[in-house]
């Protein structure tokens, strides 16, 4: 009766559907999970993050702020010191409110400080990339022209080229995205040229693939973060490139508020009220210098190796 009993439990352990499922197999980790796994756990890069998230969330509310008028001057209440009551952080040489103009000058520093750079990537990374995959003449061709614009220094090229458009908004987009062309395109040359000799590539020719299905389908997810990486790390230079531009007068003209254009207005209160007029420059270094740390934060997330 025992052994019976016996058999008829091996027979309906045997047979029961949750004996026999196998265990639950843990899901990979994406790649992109994990890059914002390391992010996360990175406190610097985190800081870094929040100071850029809160300067472009007031910038893009400032409407909603409740703050004067930054075009609304009073000759009567001109060169404030930080701290008088009414204005927080003073007033500048015509009187207008500080606070409202360092954080309306967010909007216009901000968007000439990132945008070039944003069109930059994706101009630099088609022109390289091509350059890249395809080689021969139209390598020569894409790289010479590249080497041109390499002969000048950025600061001199930016303001060349502003000065020949004039000042503006749309001039020193144009002008700074011109400069920031050539050194993405060549960093997506030389990592498009490595990729191009690995064997998944010429599996791909094999079967017939047309270049535009190669470089769509396996170049180009297997170069775009260098890229990117590198790109990002532009952006701190962009800005004060753009802020250098307006201090000169060729960037945006009065009477806009820009961190840049607000450093050169200032100039003449530096004796009066010298910490008056540093505040454009602690708004450009803090914005810089954030996006800088950022950069190297992604940087070491992405496993990115120069």
């Amino acid at each position: 009766m025992a052994l019976t009993d016996t058999k008829m439990t091996d027979t309906i352990t045997s047979h029961d559907p949750a004996a026999a499922e196998p265990a639950p197999v843990a899901k990979p980790q994406g790649y992109w999970q994990g890059v914002g796994a390391r992010l996360v756990r990175d406190p610097l890069t985190m800081i870094c993050f929040g100071v850029l998230m809160l300067l472009i969330l007031s910038a893009v509310f400032a409407p909603w702020l409740g703050l004067a008028d930054p075009y609304k001057g009073s000759m009567i209440a001109r060169l404030k010191a930080p701290g008088t009551e009414g204005y927080p952080l003073g007033t500048d040489e015509q009187g207008r409110d500080m606070l409202a103009r360092l954080i309306y000058g967010g909007r216009l520093t901000l968007f000439i400080g990132l945008m070039p750079v944003v069109f930059a990537f994706f101009i630099g990374s088609a022109l390289g990339i091509v350059a890249g995959y395809v080689g021969g003449m139209t390598n020569t061709i894409i790289m010479r022209t590249v080497d041109v614009f390499f002969a000048f220094p950025s600061v001199l090229l930016a303001i060349a080229i502003s000065g020949a458009l004039g000042a503006g908004i749309f001039n020193s987009l144009v002008s700074l995205t011109i400069v920031f062309i050539p050194p993405i395109t060549r960093v997506a040359e030389a990592v498009t040229s490595g990729v191009r000799a690995l064997d998944y590539i010429d599996a791909a020719r094999a079967t017939g693939a047309n270049a535009w299905t190669v470089i769509r389908v396996h170049v180009i997810g297997n170069v775009l973060s260098p890229i990117f990486v590198y790109a990002t790390s532009l952006t701190s230079v962009c800005m004060i490139l753009a802020a250098g531009l307006s201090f000169l007068g060729i960037g945006v003209r009065p009477p806009e508020p820009e961190w840049g254009l607000m450093l050169n207005t200032l100039r003449s209160a530096i004796y009066v009220n010298p910490w008056l007029s540093a505040l454009p420059g602690v708004m450009i270094f803090v914005t810089s210098l954030c996006l800088n740390l950022l950069s190297d934060g992604l940087r070491s997330a992405m496993n990115v190796r120069d």
